[in-house]
């Protein structure tokens, strides 16, 4: 039997290997989005921490210093939270287009794999012809041998 060779063999290796990039970027993606909501997670509940202490002041004796610069506080903490939240939204942008990117290289790579089974059965199915025609060869030889005999 002959040996099966696909001729577009390297395609299909580059698309395995454009595959293997674009999950690697989508891990990469989701781990950035991963961090920057920790990170947004840790910035709010800092901002409950001063909230806390901001209810704690006004009880007791008041200090006004104290106060104000807890109310400071609370606000340098606001705009670094809408900040953070702005990073978030550009890492769930960027895995989104992450995510994107793989599921067109998994496509490619499945439309290649798919071509080369195509190729596979055609190369069989020329070699079981193949076959059945030496088989008949034989067969018409042996029976044309015997009718000779």
């Amino acid at each position: 039997m002959a040996r099966f060779r696909y001729r577009l063999q390297n395609i299909l290796n580059i698309k395995l290997k454009m595959e293997d990039q674009a999950k690697q970027q989508f891990s990469a993606a989701r781990m950035q989005l991963d961090q920057e909501e920790e990170k947004l997670q840790a910035l709010i509940e800092r901002k409950q921490g001063y909230e806390n202490r901001a209810r704690q002041l006004l009880n007791g004796v008041l200090n006004v210093r104290e106060i104000e610069d807890n109310k400071n506080a609370i606000l340098t903490m606001d705009s670094y939270i809408d900040a953070q939240k702005t990073r978030v939204a550009k890492a769930r942008k960027n895995l989104e287009e992450a995510r994107t990117h793989m599921t067109v290289a998994i496509q490619e790579r499945k439309t290649q794999e798919t071509l080369r089974e195509k190729a596979f059965e055609e190369f069989l199915r020329e070699e079981n012809r193949a076959e059945s025609k030496v088989i008949d060869e034989l067969t018409s030889y042996t029976y044309g041998q015997r009718q000779e005999g």
